[in-house]
C-alpha cells in the first residue's frame, strides 16, 4: 500500500490556532539568522533516569568506550542518588546516570544534582523505564539563560542556584518529561571534575583503559505526538533557527514514516532534531510506537560522533554479545554494490567494503559525507537507542585560524532513512509475531 498525500499532510495547526506547515527537504532553504536569545557554548552532558545506576552505567561504558570517571553517592557523601558520570577520553561527549536511594534515609542537602527529586525520579522511571531526564548545554550564564527563557514563555523546572560559588544551573520544559538544563561556569572550571560534589572513581572501579574512538554528542533527537506547538515553543524561548526539515514523502517507506525538524543554535553545536509520527499508512508509524512504549514524548536516541567509525564499530561489535549493544540489521548486499558509484570519491574500495561487513550506512548531502549506524533500543522498552556517526568534509576555519567542521556536516542521513525503517519495521514484525504466537500458545 502506498503511501497518501492526502492522509500525510505536513500542515498543523497549533493550540493558538496558527498554522505550521513544513515544507520538506527539497523546498528548505537553510538559513542561519543567529537569533539565539542567550549564549550557548555546546552541550555539557545528557542525564540518564534509570532503576539501578551502578549497572547502568556500567553496561554503557563498556558498550561505547567511555570510562566511568567521576562519581556522587554514598561514598562521597550524597545520601539522596547514586550518579555516576562517563566521559569519552576527548572530555566533551559526558553521560550521567541517576537512581534514587530511600527517602528514609536521604538527607537533601547532599544531593550531587541540586534539582533532584525522587519522588519525580520514580514518577518518570514508572512512566517510561530507562530515559534521558535532562539535555544539558554549558551557557555563558545560567541565570540569564533561565531568566531569558521563561520571559519568552519557557516552563520552569528548576530555578538557577550557585553551587559552591563554582557552577550554576538551571531548567525549563523541554518536551514531555525531558528538561532543558543550563550551566555555566562561575570561577575553577578546570579544578572540577564533573559538578561540585562529584568525585574521581576508583581506578579498580571503572574500565579508564577504555576508548572505541566516541568523541561528542552530535544530536539528541525527541520523539513529540505533534510538532507544530513543540517546535513554536522551543524555538519561541531559545531564539534558534530551523536547520533541516524532512516529510514523509522525503524519509518514509511504503509502510510507514515521519516529519522531522531540526534546531539549532548560532553556532549550529547544539543541534536538536524532533519527530512527529504519520497517520493513513499500511503500519503504525514507529514514532508513534515509541510515544506508547515511552507514554509520551522522549528522547528518542544521541547521535554520538566518531573519530574513525570503522574502529569504533569493531570494538563495538565485538561486545555485542557480552553484555554490550546490539545493531539493527544490515541492509541487503545490493545496498552496498551501488555504493562505489554513490561514495566512490570519498570512500576507498578498503572503505566500501568495511562499511558493508560492519552494516555502516552512508549518505551525503551537498558539503560533505555521513556514515552512520543505529543501534536497537538499548534498554527493556523499544525506545531510546544510539546512533554512531562520523561526518567527512566541511572543515572551515575560525577568526583565530582554528580548524572546525561545520554543524550538520553530510545531513541526517535522509537517503537512509527508509532503510532505517525498514529495519524497524522487521524488528517490530518480530516482536508482534512473537507476541500473537504467545497469546495462542496461553
Amino acid at each position: 500500500m502506498g503511501m497518501g498525500k492526502e492522509s500525510l499532510s505536513t500542515t498543523t495547526t497549533d493550540a493558538t490556532g496558527a498554522t505550521f506547515k513544513l515544507v520538506g527537504f527539497n523546498n528548505f532553504i537553510r538559513a542561519n539568522p543567529r537569533s539565539d536569545f542567550f549564549s550557548v557554548k555546546r552541550f555539557h552532558h545528557i542525564e540518564f533516569w534509570c532503576g539501578d545506576a551502578t549497572n547502568t552505567s556500567r553496561r554503557f561504558s563498556w558498550s561505547l568506550g567511555m570510562p566511568i570517571t567521576a562519581k556522587s553517592d554514598l561514598s562521597t557523601g550524597n545520601s539522596v542518588h547514586a550518579s555516576y558520570l562517563l566521559r569519552s577520553v576527548s572530555g566533551e561527549l559526558q553521560f550521567v546516570f541517576t537512581a534514587p536511594y530511600s527517602p528514609s534515609i536521604s538527607v537533601p542537602s547532599t544531593a550531587g544534582i541540586p534539582s533532584f527529586s525522587t519522588s519525580t525520579h520514580r514518577d518518570f522511571t514508572a512512566k517510561h523505564g530507562l530515559g534521558v531526564r535532562a539535555v544539558a548545554l554549558e551557557v555563558e550564564n545560567a541565570y540569564l539563560a533561565f531568566s531569558a527563557s521563561v520571559s519568552h514563555g519557557a516552563k520552569p523546572r528548576f530555578e538557577p542556584v550557585t553551587i559552591d560559588e563554582h557552577v550554576a544551573v538551571a531548567e525549563v520544559h523541554l518536551y514531555g518529561d525531558v528538561v532543558l538544563r543550563f550551566v555555566s561556569f562561575v570561577k575553577d572550571a578546570d579544578s572540577l571534575i564533573f559538578l561540585p560534589g562529584f568525585e574521581a572513581m576508583d581506578e579498580t572501579s571503572s574500565f579508564k583503559e577504555l576508548d572505541y574512538g566516541i568523541r561528542r554528542l552530535d544530536h539528541a533527537v525527541g520523539n513529540v505526538p505533534e510538532l507544530g506547538p513543540v517546535v513554536d515553543y522551543i524555538k519561541a524561548f531559545t531564539g534558534f533557527h530551523e536547520f533541516a526539515e524532512f516529510t514523509a514523502e522525503d524519509v518514509g517507506t511504503a509502510e510507514s514514516g515521519l516529519n522531522s525538524v531540526v534546531l539549532a543554535n548560532n553556532d549550529e553545536t547544539v543541534l536538536l532534531p524532533m519527530n512527529e509520527p504519520v497517520y493513513g499508512t499500511k503500519r503504525k508509524s514507529q514514532i508513534q510506537t515509541y510515544l506508547e512504549h515511552n507514554e509520551g514524548a522522549g528522547v528518542q536516541h544521541l547521535a554520538l560522533v566518531t573519530e574513525d567509525i570503522f574502529r569504533t564499530l569493531r570494538e563495538m561489535r565485538k561486545r555485542s554479545g557480552v553484555g554490550g549493544f546490539e545493531f539493527m540489521p544490515s541492509p541487503p548486499p545490493t545496498y552496498y554494490k551501488n555504493l562505489k558509484s554513490r561514495a566512490g570519491d570519498v570512500l576507498s574500495d578498503e572503505q566500501i567494503q568495511a562499511c558493508e561487513d560492519l552494516g555502516i550506512l552512508v549518505d551525503r548531502d551537498d558539503q560533505g559525507t555521513l556514515l552512520q549506524i543505529f543501534t536497537k533500543p538499548v534498554g527493556d522498552r523499544p525506545t531510546i537507542f544510539i546512533e554512531i556517526i562520523q561526518r567527512i568534509g566541511c572543515m572551515l576555519k575560525d577568526e583565530n585560524g582554528q580548524v572546525y567542521q561545520k554543524g550538520g556536516c553530510g545531513g541526517f542521513g535522509k537517503g537512509n532513512f527508509s532503510e532505517l525503517f525498514r529495519s524497524i519495521e522487521e524488528y517490530e514484525k518480530m516482536l508482534e509475531a512473537k507476541h500473537v504466537n504467545q497469546v495462542a500458545a496461553a
